[in-house]
């Protein structure tokens, strides 16, 4: 039986996500509408909806005022693979349009050649183009192909500014793993450990029943506490898992 506190404490942590190449700003507010309708008796709402940019205003006249933030992917989501300037300007016009948060995706192809400065520095600028807003930095840890680099591209990304580091696009050829969670959680609790700065952690990617959701808060309470788990620190990216966990609360 699942624990039921944890799963409402879960819930408050879900990125309500669509990212599908047949989104339309119809589709993106009703998506939105529907978000605003999964609120449990207590008043608790999922963290935020994800979105593509061009969405993002469509998105934040759904949601204003309604205390679910608007996230919207940027800096050439999935692969990373533009000039920087071209990344860094779609962060900007993504805040310029309303979006509180921010996801970008490193550029795993600087990492793996080496250029650990130039990756880094990438993450540092989008920090910058975000202007105060939360930024998650997205790993892809199915295309790193050792535990070591993921490490390395969790410390990397945190040490260029990210708020949260974050498992997956869902659009590469795997998704979350509880093994890439663990790797990246370490990392988080290693720079807790010297700065004592918080950095939060999202699981994304395939994460479709709420017994997995669970399963990642259950390894981030091993690592980092029990008081990690909560939407400042902590994030499911989610689309077909919030209706299931919806259900289930308010069987």
């Amino acid at each position: 039986m699942m624990d039921r506190d944890l799963a409402r404490r879960v819930f408050a942590c879900i990125d309500n996500t669509t990212l599908t190449g047949t989104d339309t700003v119809q589709s993106v507010s009703d998506f939105c509408r529907r978000t605003l309708d999964m609120r449990l008796a207590d008043g608790t709402t999922v963290a935020a909806v994800c979105v593509y940019p061009r969405f993002v205003a469509a998105a934040r006249r759904v949601l204003d005022g309604s205390g679910v933030k608007v996230a919207s992917v940027a800096g050439a989501f999935p692969h990373g693979q533009l000039p920087l300037g071209l990344k860094v300007e779609e962060v900007r016009q993504a805040v310029a349009d309303g979006a509180d948060e921010v996801d970008i995706v490193i550029n795993r192809g600087l990492l793996l050649a080496g250029e650990e400065n130039a990756m880094r520095d990438e993450v540092a600028a989008m920090k910058e183009a975000c202007q105060g807003r939360t930024l998650k930095v997205i790993l892809e840890c199915c295309e790193l192909p050792s535990p070591t680099l993921l490490q390395r591209a969790a410390e990397l990304s945190i040490d260029g500014g990210a708020d949260f580091i974050k498992t997956s696009t869902g659009k590469g050829s795997g998704g979350a793993t509880p093994e890439a969670a663990r790797t990246m959680l370490e990392a988080v609790a290693n720079y807790v450990k010297i700065t004592k700065k918080a950095v939060g952690f999202k699981a994304a990617g395939g994460i479709r029943q709420p017994e997995e959701a669970l399963l990642y808060a259950e390894e981030a309470k091993k690592i980092l506490g029990d008081n990690y788990i909560n939407n400042q620190t902590f994030r499911i990216g989610a689309s077909s898992l919030t209706d299931k966990l919806f259900s289930f609360l308010t069987l």
